[in-house]
């Protein structure tokens, strides 16, 4: 191709503004608009017209405008359609002997038949238990299995009653044959023993031999009356009772008793009768009590009148202990098939009553003196079983029931225990009104067997949940915290009192909670306590900060900042810190610049700030870094600058470690500089300018220290906008100078979230973004006529470029339109009281002459480029690369030029030669050009257009 001769085409941007402009057009309002609504027409003459003709009827209603919706449903929407349909239905009539009184009174009795979400199921107790008693004493088993007659009959068996009988007969071996004994079993070892047998009892069910699968829930529940290891029942309970459901679970019953015939009722009641016959009382108890739900077998009220007697056999059992857990399994196992008879949980609770006097008596204190426990621990052992069973009693019971349970509990003299799982399983509203009546009670304790510390912590969980009467709060946290400062053991104390510290934190001011810190304090620093009571702590803490919202109150707390620092394990401490600046991002909606907070926050931020090592992850670091952030943009020192910079000083020596946070710092800076000069204006000028120049000075020397390059040229870029936007004009030059010479160090490929991409696309991203910055940079005096715009394009020609790529080329052409903006007589945009080069130059010719001079080089490289991707058969690029220089040629070159004309054409019949060029972007700028043909002064471009030629890839 011939040399070619660049002139750039003189624009009037106000004038192109104006006629860029879109047409205002009137709408009648009766005329169709998008946002009209739209009117849905009725179908019930529709549907009628198509049963029986051809026409179609005339709608309700008319449609505006055809609905693309009412279009897919020929004019129906589904509403109309469900309408029409219940219209042409009969309706449903309740017959006379039903009335809506009675509807309601079934489906309240269903509720009341049902235990709802609200009740807490047994499955979340299961793991608590078994992880809280444990022991590592030898353990043993005692099976007796009975002999082989157990087997399900073979297939071959034709007769039902013959298959009965059978089973009948295995029945009565059931308490016979070999004894299976298994000792000095770890823990693990009699869990893993106990698993065996369940799995044992799910494949002898699975293949039919329901007798051997009732002998091994017999023998499981005959463990149960061994409480050799004492400390390991309520554990063992859990195991044993997990086959028990396991064997209950298998009697699904999903009928009447109505609708069972008389065989299968015979074959119940026989099981149920030899089930009856189990000569010890506590397998034969466990064992119908677990197949409860089967007495609806026999009759409609078999479960009414069976959990009474079940709950008289349990009278029988000679141990307290092993009592109140069957009276747990019965409770358990009735509010799950009958929850609405509360006779008999309540009569379960009042028979435990009766036998608190057996703890004391010589049978029970022989085998705890037998066992070396304490009295304390013995106690703790009914905890869960009381818990349970007073859930269940309690279970939407009214209030009248507690004043009758505390009425009780007097009457036994205050039972530390029974009082301890009162307050525990009742509503905490009730509780919460009677709390000085149970602190009463309490104070009338034997601390002997249950310290009454544990029993003002569970006061304390239902007063952090409900509001006593306001003239009781303050003699309520006297009276708990005269019993909770006297604990001596630094774990029991910190497990009350984090619970109390709930409720002073709700009802009362900072001095109160003060004063519960110091106390914390004073108990917990001795031989370094805190150590072993971090999660205490940390409750403590977070109970703190969901009251106190007010930094500027927290803060003045004199001994929060010593209660922090007992947290001196890394992790920890780091978390306390995370849980604080969270608080303050979500609660603080002003900026501050209270320096109580400032300073403590400061502190806070550090501590996470130095925990960052070379092993953290980098969500780790992340997220510490959006925590800073967080705060340092909410720091405003209002019109003192340079008190503002100050701080900025201060946070970056002190967060120097996390690159968000320095990235931050640098933005928050510039944003001081654009907005000192916004309000400064005008007045001490000077003053202003020389603090914009710190601004400056703080982000040159702070953008070195990133080693994300991407981040360093973005700043520098950003840095020399806000200098140049004050008129810094030698800041402005160093930053963007900065930025070209860091180019030849951007690497081919950047590390984005993990994984290795290329570094092209952000590379002339901010290539591009700089070409715009440059259009209003002035030249320096002493450097040459656009020497940034050649300093760039000389990075940007000995920069290492991938291997088939035509970036290069692309910022080429991408430059055309920055240095054709530049010969105008009047810029495109300008900064206020910066002279930019059409001021400095004011359109002189050879300033021209040397954009043009550019232009025609730049052009040059890009038609080499051209030919080498003709050489290489890459059409594809070459089609691309050449409809792009097309597009520029057209929106900034005098086309009146003929060489520059021609290009042009050759250009665009070069693009479309090997038909890989768009059509649809062809033809849409082929029609531009034909309408840009036809305005004043346009030939040249009506003679282009006759010689472009569209041809597509066929």
């Amino acid at each position: 191709m011939a040399a070619v001769q660049w002139h750039s085409r003189v624009r009037r941007y106000v004038a192109e503004k104006q006629s860029c402009g879109l047409e205002v057009a009137s709408v009648e309002f009766g005329d169709y608009h998008p946002l009209k609504s739209i009117t849905v027409t009725d179908s019930k003459s529709r549907r009628g017209a198509r049963k029986g003709s051809t026409s179609s009827s005339s709608s309700s209603s008319s449609s505006v405008a055809m609905d693309p919706l009412s279009c897919m449903m020929d004019g129906t929407d589904p509403l109309s359609m469900f309408a029409a349909a219940s219209a042409s239905e009969p309706h449903l009539t309740l017959p006379h002997s039903i009335s809506s009184g009675d509807l309601a009174n079934g489906k309240r009795k269903e509720k009341e038949d049902e235990v709802a979400v609200d009740f807490e199921p047994w499955s979340s107790k299961r793991g608590e238990i078994l992880a809280r008693f444990t022991t590592t004493e030898k353990l043993s088993i005692n099976l007796f299995m009975g002999s082989d007659k157990g087997k399900a009959p073979c297939p071959g068996s034709s007769a039902v009653s013959e298959k009965v009988r059978t089973r009948l007969e295995e029945l009565d071996d059931l308490e016979e044959g070999s004894q299976r004994e298994l000792l000095n079993l770890s823990q693990q070892d009699y869990v893993n023993r106990i698993e065996e047998l369940n799995q044992s009892l799910k494949e002898a069910w699975a293949s039919d031999q329901k007798v051997k699968a009732l002998k091994i829930v017999i023998q499981c529940s005959k463990l149960l009356s061994d409480t050799d290891v004492i400390q390991f029942y309520p554990s063992k309970f859990v195991l044993i009772t997990d086959i028990l459901d396991t064997f209950g679970t298998g009697c699904v019953v999903s009928f009447t008793a109505d609708e069972v015939n008389d065989t299968a009722k015979e074959t119940c009641l026989n099981w149920f009768f030899k089930i009856a016959s189990i000569r010890e009382l506590i397998p034969r108890l466990y064992v119908e009590i677990a197949l409860l739900k089967c007495n609806c077998f026999l009759t409609k009220c078999g479960i009414q009148k069976t959990l009474p007697r079940l709950t008289a056999m349990i009278r029988g059992i000679g141990d307290p202990l092993v009592a109140v857990y069957a009276r747990a399994y019965l409770c358990r196992i009735g509010m799950e098939v009958a929850p609405h008879l509360k006779d008999s949980l309540n009569q379960n609770f009042f028979d435990l009553l009766e036998t608190f006097r057996q703890i004391h008596g010589d049978s029970v204190q022989n085998q705890l003196v037998l066992q070396r426990v304490e009295i304390p621990v013995y106690l703790t052992l009914y905890s869960p079983a009381i818990h349970w069973i007073l859930q269940c009693v309690s279970y939407r019971a009214p209030e009248s029931l507690l004043t009758e349970m505390m009425e009780r509990c007097k009457n036994l003299g205050n039972n530390a225990l029974l009082l301890n799982s009162v307050m525990w399983a009742f509503r905490a509203e009730f509780i919460a009104t009677r709390a000085t009546d149970f602190i009463g009670m309490i104070k009338d304790c034997d601390e002997a067997g249950f310290p009454k510390h544990l029993l003002f912590g569970s006061l304390g969980r239902s007063l952090a949940c409900a509001d006593p009467p306001e003239a009781e709060r303050l003699p309520i946290l006297n009276e708990a915290w005269k019993v909770i400062t006297k604990v001596r053991s630094s774990q029991d104390y910190i497990n009350c009192a984090e619970i109390w510290v709930e409720f002073t934190c709700r009802h009362f001011t900072k001095r109160e909670v003060n004063t519960v810190l110091s106390d914390i304090i004073k108990h917990m620093t001795p031989d370094r306590a805190f150590e072993e009571a971090y999660p205490q702590l940390q409750s403590v803490i977070r109970k703190i900060l969901t009251y106190f919202h007010d930094f500027s109150v927290l803060f003045s707390m004199e001994r929060f900042l010593p209660f922090m620092d007992m947290f001196q394990k890394d992790s920890v401490r780091v978390e306390v810190c995370r849980s604080i600046m969270e608080v303050f991002i979500k609660h603080q909606h002003e900026p501050t610049r209270d320096p109580v907070i400032l300073n403590a926050l400061l502190h806070v931020c550090k501590t996470m700030h130095d925990s960052v090592n070379a092993l953290t992850l980098d969500d780790d670091k992340r997220s510490l870094a959006l925590l800073i952030n967080g705060f340092i943009r909410m720091v405003s020192f209002g019109r003192d600058f340079e008190q503002q910079l100050s701080f900025c000083v201060e946070a970056r020596a002190t967060f120097c470690n996390l690159e968000p946070v320095l990235v931050q710092l640098i933005h928050t800076v510039n944003q001081l500089a654009m907005e000192t000069r916004r309000v400064m204006r005008g007045s001490h000028s000077r003053k202003t300018a020389a603090f914009v120049r710190a601004c400056a000075a703080y982000s040159f020397i702070t953008i070195p220290s990133l080693t994300s390059i991407f981040s360093r040229l973005n700043l520098y870029l950003l840095s020399g906008q806000v200098a140049l936007a004050n008129q810094c004009l030698s800041q402005a030059d160093a930053f963007l100078k900065a930025a070209v010479s860091l180019l030849p160090e951007v690497p081919r490929s950047v590390s984005i979230e993990g994984k290795m991409r290329s570094s092209e696309g952000f590379l002339l991203d901010f290539i591009n973004n700089f070409l715009s910055t440059l259009l209003v940079v002035p030249d320096h005096p002493e450097a040459g006529v656009l020497y940034l715009v050649r300093g760039l394009l000389n990075m940007v020609q000995d920069y290492t470029w991938e291997d088939n790529s035509d970036a290069k080329v692309q910022v080429y052409v991408s430059a055309l339109p920055l240095l054709a903006a530049m010969s105008q007589e009047t810029y495109l945009y300008c900064i206020p009281k910066v002279d930019s080069n059409e001021t400095l130059y004011g359109g002189d010719p050879k300033f021209v002459a040397e954009i043009n001079k550019l232009c025609e080089t730049l052009i040059g490289q890009v038609l080499d480029h051209l030919k080498i991707l003709g050489r290489d058969e890459s059409v594809r690029r070459q089609s691309s690369l050449a409809f792009s220089l097309f597009g520029c040629l057209l929106a900034h070159g005098d086309l009146r030029n003929n060489k520059l004309n021609q290009l042009a054409v050759n250009l665009w019949n070069l693009s479309h030669k090997h038909g890989y060029c768009d059509t649809q972007t062809s033809v849409r700028t082929l029609e531009f050009i034909k309408h840009l043909a036809q305005q004043p002064n346009m030939l040249h471009i009506s003679d282009m257009v006759q010689r472009l030629i569209l041809q597509s890839r066929t």
